[in-house]
């Protein structure tokens, strides 16, 4: 067994938690989400590119996903031996904050019609044909240098996940009421995910390749 050095007590100082917070801390609230979707879904005067900018500015909220591995359990003389099952990824969920022209709602609203029509229950098979990756970014205050960004384009990417085959199942309701004042509707999207990648800021996978004995 490796011997572990305890910390010397002189370590256990404000200044060395100083030390150790590079960068400050990530922040839950600067990141940013870019949304594509399936060609079909769009309007006359609608481009797949304005829409997928436009996510990057109205989705409120999201998550930078877990990470799920299912247990077996097999049971010998009273006793249960763990071994590792299958990976599980779960639904995506995103708020959006909803523009008055309603393009990126209209775009959800679409794209579920597309897999599954409303009036007919027919719909898109193949799923190349309605299934899209999408990202989800951390961003930073600072250049790895330390300076201040000078605009919203200077934000550095600190890390990001890729979604792959990524499908809406559930747009959430939006309530409406004369007794919501000072609000600005939103409204939720489900998106299932076939499995994701974590990237560095270059865009380069961060989980390394299995290795076999």
């Amino acid at each position: 067994m490796a011997n572990i050095n305890p910390i010397k007590t002189n370590q256990r100082t404000l200044d060395t938690f100083k030390g150790k917070m590079i960068g400050g801390g990530a922040r839950s609230n600067l990141f940013e989400c870019e949304l594509f979707f399936p060609d079909d879904v769009f309007s006359a005067g609608v481009t797949k590119d304005q829409i997928s900018d436009k996510t990057r500015f109205l989705v409120k909220s999201a998550n930078l996903p877990a990470s799920n591995i299912n247990v077996i359990s097999v049971p010998f003389r009273g006793r249960n031996l763990k071994i590792a099952g299958d990976r599980t990824f779960d639904p995506w969920t995103i708020t959006v904050i909803n523009d008055t022209d309603f393009s990126i709602r209209t775009a959800f609203e679409r794209w579920m019609n597309l897999i599954n029509k409303h009036e007919d229950n027919a719909g898109k098979t193949n799923p190349n044909d309605y299934q899209q990756d999408v990202f989800v970014r951390q961003l930073g205050r600072a250049q790895t240098n330390g300076a201040s960004p000078t605009s919203d384009t200077d934000l550095p990417v600190l890390k990001q996940y890729k979604f792959y085959g990524v499908f809406p199942t559930a747009v959430s309701a939006i309530d409406i009421s004369y007794d919501l004042a000072d609000t600005i509707e939103e409204f939720t999207v489900d998106l299932q995910v076939q499995w994701w990648d974590a990237l560095d800021s270059n865009g380069s996978t961060q989980l390394g390749t299995n290795q076999t004995a």
